[in-house]
């Protein structure tokens, strides 16, 4: 069947199209994004403003008529992190609804991860043994561990890349001291949940998925997506330590001029860095796995096991 799946996130309104069966692998048909940066809309109260408001109709609007033109069967719609937490999230998903006949399915944090869970795990297989996964997006941060299809721990924290460019660096390149403050605040909300997951036992394949983490491990030499999502990608702590160091002195302008990074992501790159250095280190992590497939996968994958008549729990 020819499913699409709307994913509303922080940084980006993504559809994604794919002809899919259940044994199968899910073929990309057709993949747009408009970029919103939602979290720059929040004001003082946590609300997202009219403006905000009205960029996101207009491009659920857009997803809408490409789900007709490309004869979607049924279009998966999902909000993440920034209308989840938003003050006015209820309004918000009402004035979408009604504006372009999509109802979105707000995603818990858990949720969230389980799902990018399970995408990590059908990529892995299981000869993948105890999987970690890390996944930053732009308003929080995913971790999860578990040695099944959904994990037994999950874990998502307010430590997105977009959340905390916004919340933390007011200067451009952002100040060391501002850095250095982020770095600490990063590691004490890591060190509960990092403390639950190093106790859940030792992952045979620690991985990572997201923008963030494809974005950092081509900074550090790995493969461009051009080669395609089966070349494996690694990201070392020690490339990582390197990259932080160099790109935390550079303008989000000249950090767009790098290899690997879109100018649409080069204002956040640094807090993104950081959040992934600290879970590392934290989770006792030298290096990390790249998976291309995450939530949106991992939805699809849930959607095809309940056609097979399974739970939809990944089982």
């Amino acid at each position: 069947m020819r499913l699409g799946v709307l994913d509303v996130g922080s940084n980006t309104v993504h559809f994604l199209v794919v002809d899919a069966h259940r044994g199968g692998h899910p073929t990309p048909m057709n993949d747009s994004k408009t970029r919103l940066r939602l979290i720059e809309y929040l004001d003082e109260d946590d609300n997202i403003s009219k403006t905000g408001v009205a960029r996101l109709v207009d491009a659920v609007s857009e997803a809408a008529d490409l789900a007709k033109a490309t004869k979607c069967r049924e279009v998966m719609a999902l909000a993440t992190s920034a209308v989840r937490d938003a003050a006015n999230s209820d309004a918000v998903l009402e004035k979408v609804e009604k504006e372009t006949g999509i109802a979105l399915r707000v995603l818990s944090g858990e949720d969230e991860a389980r799902m990018t869970f399970l995408a990590a795990r059908r990529w892995f297989g299981w000869s993948a043994g105890r999987i970690v996964n890390l996944d930053i997006g732009g308003g929080s941060l995913e971790l999860t561990n578990g040695e099944d299809e959904l994990p037994e721990y999950a874990f998502s924290l307010p430590l997105g890349a977009g959340r905390l460019t916004h919340d933390w660096f007011k200067t451009d390149p952002p100040e060391r001291k501002r850095i250095n403050q982020l770095r600490d605040f990063i590691d004490a909300e890591l060190e509960g949940p990092a403390r639950e997951l190093r106790a859940a036992g030792v992952p045979d394949l620690a991985c990572a998925t997201s923008k963030t983490f494809r974005t950092l491990a081509r900074l550090t030499g790995a493969a461009p997506s051009s080669e395609g999502p089966r070349v494996e990608r690694i990201l070392t702590a020690s490339g990582l330590r390197q990259v932080i160091a160099f790109i935390s002195r550079m303008t989000a302008a000249d950090r767009a001029e790098l290899e690997g990074i879109s100018s649409d992501r080069s204002h956040q790159v640094v807090a993104g860095a950081l959040v992934a250095e600290a879970s590392m280190r934290a989770l006792g992590l030298e290096s990390v796995k790249i998976c291309p497939w995450a939530l949106r996968e991992g939805l699809i994958l849930q959607r095809l096991d309940r056609d097979a008549g399974g739970d939809g729990k990944g089982s």
